[in-house]
């Protein structure tokens, strides 16, 4: 446990000085913003951009609520899952390219709390990123359109936090399974893109797997998602990260004779 301890406060210390802790939820929290002003501003945005003839008027209906945040997710499946598996694509193959993981792996060093440590941040990081952005697009919604009912709002969060789990346990397995960042970053968001087309294309024909996670958590907004089918998504989904969890550990410890010295 005390190894554990210090190994989190490392990498406590690292994501303070390379300001991860700040400028993944800046990124996250602009999104929140801009959508919502986007579309409330649309109209005069076409109108000073459109070169419309003199006396036409632009009469876009207002979007629902749902839709604004609906689409502040879409906006994070694309921009943000790209800062997340770019911040922490090196966390642990970085480390042994540039020879930095020699300091720790001399010594006698748990592989489970090294592995742990490292999940436990980047996921404080994720988590707080998606949440502050989708609180703050909660409000500039409710601000300028409609109050969206606060606890569909939590079922639409607490739902998408576990697809951000699920995408941040992946990036590290493929951080401690490749033998340096830009591999890993590669790999990491081509097998996103790939699962989502798979998904996108031959979805209909399953109903339980963690792809349907962001569909089921904007369902929340909507209606609510079918009980055997998102309670069978989710358990699938935590059965992944404990099992990505095991296998990082396990990677981790194997190539870890691959440290640059």
């Amino acid at each position: 446990m005390n190894q554990f301890g210090v190994l989190l406060k490392k990498e406590w210390r690292e994501n303070f000085r390379n300001y991860k802790l700040f400028w993944i939820p800046v990124v996250f929290i602009l999104f929140g913003i801009i959508e919502p002003l986007t579309n409330y501003f649309l109209p005069q945005i076409l109108d000073s951009v459109g070169n419309l003839p003199e006396g036409a008027v632009i009469d876009i209906p207002p979007p629902e609520p749902e839709q604004i945040l609906a689409a502040v997710m879409g906006q994070y499946q694309l921009v943000g899952l790209l800062v997340l598996v770019l911040a922490y694509m090196g966390a642990i193959a970085g480390e042994r390219k540039n020879g930095t993981a020699t300091l720790l792996y001399v010594r006698p060093l748990s592989f489970t709390a090294y592995f742990l440590s490292k999940w436990i941040l980047a996921s404080v990081v994720g988590l707080l990123s998606v949440w502050l952005g989708l609180i703050t697009a909660y409000y500039y919604t409710m601000l300028l359109f409609e109050r969206i009912d606060f606890t569909k709002f939590l079922q639409f969060a607490g739902t998408y936090s576990l697809w951000i789990l699920l995408v941040v346990t992946f990036v590290l397995l493929l951080s401690a399974a490749m033998p340096n960042a830009g591999m890993a970053a590669a790999a990491s968001l081509l097998l996103i893109i790939i699962f989502q087309l798979a998904d996108g294309l031959f979805g209909a024909y399953w109903t339980v797997s963690p792809l349907k996670i962001p569909g089921y958590a904007v369902s929340w907004l909507l209606d609510s998602p079918g009980n055997k089918e998102f309670w069978g998504t989710m358990g699938i989904s935590v059965f992944l990260i404990l099992a990505m969890l095991g296998s990082g550990i396990w990677m981790s410890k194997y190539n870890a004779s691959k440290t640059k010295v």
